[in-house]
């Protein structure tokens, strides 16, 4: 009730009228933005750590596959920072509003709408961590933007929030033009938090350019959400859509550089004559997405088509219906930047994990580390010189071939002499989850690898690169 008592006071100090907002214009110009690894969350033990790292995919994880529902001709690339935190994140900084507030959004592949704290009344509950600085994120304030307007309920992008074509306005006479009424607000669910608000239209201040009556969300409560989200997924409000964006792409930094000034570019790419390949770059075509009532999520996600998975090149035997995305939903494999180690429903986990443990011999599975950190299979790997484990390859529709680099996707457990696949199912530590993606696709895998996301051609692109 006080929520919605206070979307009336806000409505009432808008600074602007409500419209209805036209499409951006094509951009013009070249920008970049750094990425980076999100906020800190400090652990008094690796078991901790880790728990927490193993147990974030997983939830997450229940979040994509049940997704809840609630009631210019010039080439131009834009490029952002890109930042790592031990949170398991990446994330971009962004300025909205005239003059531009910046803030600090976690960069999401796996949904498609642009949201921050907003207003001095932002509450978050469970979003304070230890060594946070509680100034870290700043809230929007919409009176201190001149570009401002609060999304009104006969504009059509209010559908775009709310994933529908339907009009909004509830207790305004059918095809009223007049309705003065703004866009309901929203809830959205994430695998471990949610956050609620209303639309506003601003201008979206990129380094290059400027962006006006860009949609985004003005979130005044959130739970485990401390940091707005800047949905890249294929949706009509994510950032992609709406900025027109023909590719884009990203180089992760590795998790050694958590918690550090580090960054790497967020490149954005409008360019009509941006289709061409890439230098070294291997391409597979992304997959049509699953059209399923109630599961307007999965139209939403990056699909691409997993062949199979070798360990030392072995041929993992994988169920065709666990690598084929069905007309269901189920099955199938996404691309995920919000997700931090790659998640493998149980009947494609079990066969991977039985072909590691029958090929690593020189090594004791450290059972008392896996029950610790919810991660398996874990190996004692204390007092060699040298750490050899089989390689683990990922093969893509097209011939196209992803060999990870071991720090990729085993991780070492503080000093506990530990090593620990970066890799995680049901079960252990959640309850099974069943139907949607069978495989999502986690930025741990992604360290230093080129990513791009060529929506003009519709392929996901790669290379082994150092990032930093």
């Amino acid at each position: 009730m006080a929520v919605l008592s206070f979307f009336c006071f806000l409505f009432l100090i808008s600074l602007s009228s409500l419209s209805t907002s036209s499409p951006p214009p094509p951009p013009t110009t070249t920008t970049t933005i750094p990425l980076s690894h999100f906020h800190p969350i400090k652990f008094p033990d690796p078991f901790q750590k880790f728990a927490h790292l193993a147990t974030q995919p997983i939830t997450r994880a229940h979040h994509l596959k049940n997704p809840q529902t609630t009631p210019s001709a010039t080439t131009t690339t834009t490029a952002t920072p890109l930042s790592s935190h031990s949170y398991g994140a990446y994330s971009i900084p962004l300025r909205f509003g005239t003059p531009p507030q910046t803030l600090q959004f976690i960069m999401d592949t796996g949904s498609d709408i642009v949201w921050f704290p907003c207003t001095h009344r932002y509450q978050c509950k469970n979003c304070s961590f230890t060594g946070q600085n509680p100034t870290q994120f700043p809230p929007f304030v919409p009176k201190s933007s001149l570009s401002v307007k609060i999304l009104g309920c006969l504009n059509p992008k209010c559908g775009w929030i709310h994933h529908t074509n339907l009009t909004r306005c509830a207790n305004c006479e059918p095809r009223s033009r007049n309705c003065s009424q703004i866009c309901p607000p929203y809830l959205i669910l994430y695998g471990s938090g949610a956050t609620g608000g209303f639309g506003l239209v601003d201008t979206l201040d990129l380094p290059e350019k400027k962006v006006p009556n860009f949609v985004v969300g003005c979130s005044v409560f959130s739970s485990n959400q401390p940091a707005g989200i800047a949905g890249f997924g294929r949706g009509r409000p994510s950032l992609p859509t709406q900025l027109g964006l023909k590719k884009f792409s990203y180089c992760l930094l590795s998790r050694k550089f958590d918690e550090t000034d580090e960054t790497t570019a967020l490149v954005l790419d409008t360019g009509f004559n941006s289709g061409h390949k890439t230098d070294g770059v291997s391409y597979t075509p992304f997959v049509k997405n699953p059209t399923v009532p109630g599961k307007e999520a999965f139209s939403v996600y990056y699909y691409v088509n997993l062949r199979k998975i070798t360990v030392d090149g072995k041929n993992v035997r994988i169920p065709y219906e666990y690598l084929s995305a069905g007309h269901d939903g189920n099955g199938g494999t996404i691309v995920d930047s919000g997700t931090t180690f790659t998640y493998m429903s149980n009947a494609v986990f079990e066969p991977v994990l039985t072909q590691l443990v029958t090929q690593v011999k020189n090594y004791r599975r450290a059972s008392e580390v896996e029950l610790g950190t919810g991660l398996r299979p874990c190996f004692n790997v204390s007092g060699a010189d040298t750490v050899v484990l089989p390689e683990l390859k990922l093969h893509f529709k097209g011939g196209t071939e992803m060999p990870l680099p071991l720090e990729n996707y085993f991780v070492v457990v503080g000093k506990t002499g530990a090593v620990c696949l970066a890799m995680v199912t049901d079960g252990v530590s959640s309850p099974a989850s069943s139907g949607g993606p069978a495989i999502i696709l986690g930025n741990f895998q992604m360290q230093n690898i080129y990513v791009e996301y060529d929506l003009r051609n519709e392929r996901l692109g790669f290379r082994q690169q150092l990032c930093k």
